[in-house]
């Protein structure tokens, strides 16, 4: 392969710019080579999805990070940005546009701050769940994080793409307080309460004084956070790990409507999650043992699996957290809801506050509701055997059974046609549901990968004309789902590129995030 130059750069001219950033960062941190280079693909990319980067630089400080952008902004050079680049099935540290510089921000990995007394952390972009978990390990502080389902990703990154996890904090983006941000212009900006030189308020309390920000700066490309604060939930005194098992498919019905109000009266305080007999499955076993045929898993393979696993058509997983009395009537009033459902199978596990969890290889997300990061999720990997891929589809749903029964009966029947199975479940915030469902194929296989990313697509579309958007997206997607929110003839996007326009006019940070192009390139093939 030739080498991928930035849009309009000759070889002279990309040199000359990455002696510069050499000079800023050093050179053994500036990556050209193809081998090199190779880490910025999307590794899971669907079909021929791919866009490479042309080269890659990895700052280690925020002064380094303004440095870069002024020469970027001066010569025009594009910039993806990605703090550890971990966002598997999402796209990974793959840049949207083809010759993008991409700005790797893992080298900036200091916990800056851990304040026990009241609960907050202030972390760099390369700052993992593992190491944030290991540092208050450490520290003996009596606190805990919320991991997403991989704990390998960054704490800054998964934050900002509005990621979630399965404590009473799992709302990552509700959770954090105080954001440092590279502008275009290499400007620097604190937001909130830090907008204070020297405010002891910084991660205490969002809004601060006048317009608040730190919205702005989530799933978007208005700027580059150097630094994030993050609320840490303060070790609870006990707590219980739950699992109701559901053996009928119609049954995701009764069980959102009765989990719903339980959450919205707080008698289950964390993110609860649904789960399919497929994704649960997946954790201990593999298909060829279930079924060995092409095309998805009829439904007869599909319940003589649940039958000899012993598990549920769903599975409820859900935490109960606090002093042992409260968290003790809390679960009789949870138990006595859920047992309404006919054929309700309950099982619970008390935990003191200092305990990890021992859990089985089936229940590995369990560790998640207490609080210590895994990579048990990857196991589903193997599902399909080969070199295993996932690429995901992330509606959000309204927390009603009837919602929830529709978008499954949609996906599960729309990836039964492209030859998937359903790989996927519901995590419920208070109102709404995360739905998630993971397209699986071999990498190897070009047919299955080109059939997933169709697949993915077609659900986009789908989800679309029922009134259903996703939360989240692949690269491939980005403009087609930022597409689907069309109220006023695109209004919202419209907004977003007046912005972009005033605070990137050059259009160099990660363009074509989130659908949002520079000026540029609005219309254009990329």
């Amino acid at each position: 392969m030739s080498r991928i130059l930035p849009p309009g750069f000759s070889e002279r001219e990309f040199e000359a710019a990455l002696q510069r950033f050499s000079a800023v960062i050093g050179k053994p941190h500036v990556i050209t080579t193809a081998a090199d280079l190779e880490s910025y693909l999307d590794p899971f990319a669907p079909g021929n999805a791919a866009a490479y980067a042309a080269a890659a630089v990895r700052p280690a400080s925020t002064e380094q990070v303004q440095a870069i952008v002024r020469i970027a902004q001066e010569l025009r050079i594009p910039l993806w940005t990605v703090s550890t680049g971990k966002n598997l099935a999402y796209g990974g540290a793959a840049p949207r546009l083809k010759g993008c510089v991409v700005l790797d921000l893992k080298r900036m990995n200091h916990v800056i701050e851990v304040n026990e007394e009241l609960g907050y952390a202030l972390v760099e972009p390369g700052v993992s769940y593992f190491d944030l978990y290991a540092y208050i390990r450490q520290q003996g502080y009596k606190l805990w994080i919320d991991p997403p389902a991989p704990g390998w990703g960054s704490v800054v990154g998964n934050t900002l793409e509005r990621g979630f996890g399965y404590t009473p904090y799992g709302d990552h983006s509700a959770m954090q307080c105080g954001m440092e941000v590279v502008l275009a212009n290499g400007e620097l900006v604190r937001t909130g309460m830090g907008a204070m030189a020297g405010s002891s308020m910084w991660q205490l309390y969002k809004p601060g004084y006048g317009a608040s920000y730190d919205g702005m700066f989530m799933q978007s490309n208005f700027g580059i956070v150097t630094k994030l604060g993050i609320w840490l939930m303060p070790q609870p005194e006990s707590f219980l790990l739950c699992h109701a098992r559901f053996r009928q498919e119609a049954d995701l019905e009764m069980i959102v409507d009765t989990l719903r109000p339980l959450r919205l009266d707080g008698t289950i305080q964390n993110n609860a999650v649904i789960e399919g007999a497929v994704r649960w499955a997946a954790g201990i076993s593999n298909r060829e043992r279930w079924y060995e045929g092409d095309g998805a898993m009829p439904q007869v393979a599909i319940e003589r699996m649940i039958r000899q696993l012993d598990i549920g058509w769903w599975t409820l997983r859900f935490a109960l957290y606090g002093r042992k009395e409260v968290v003790d009537l809390n679960y009789r009033i949870a138990r006595k809801a859920l047992e309404k459902i006919p054929g309700a199978d309950i099982s619970v596990k008390r935990y003191a506050s200092d305990t990890v969890p021992a859990v089985e290889p089936s229940a590995a997300g369990d560790k998640g509701q207490a609080g210590i990061p895994g990579l048990a999720v990857f196991q589903m990997l193997n599902w399909r055997g080969g070199n295993g891929a996932h690429i995901d589809f992330s509606p959000v749903c309204p927390a009603t059974g009837r919602d929830a029964m529709k978008q499954y009966r949609m996906v599960k029947t729309r990836a039964g046609e492209y030859g998937f199975d359903y790989y996927g479940g519901f995590t419920a915030g208070l109102r709404h549901l995360y739905h998630i469902f993971a397209a699986i194929f071999d990498r190897g296989d070009v047919h299955q990968a080109e059939q997933a990313g169709e697949l993915l697509r077609v659900l986009v579309e789908d989800a679309g004309k029922q009134g259903y958007a996703e939360y989240r997206s692949h690269l491939e997607y980005m403009d087609l789902v930022a597409a689907q929110y069309d109220f006023n003839d695109h209004a919202l996007m419209r907004l977003s590129e007046r912005i972009k326009d005033a605070l990137d006019p050059a259009g160099i940070l990660s363009p074509g995030k989130q659908g949002v192009w520079p000026a540029s390139l609005r219309g254009k093939k990329t």
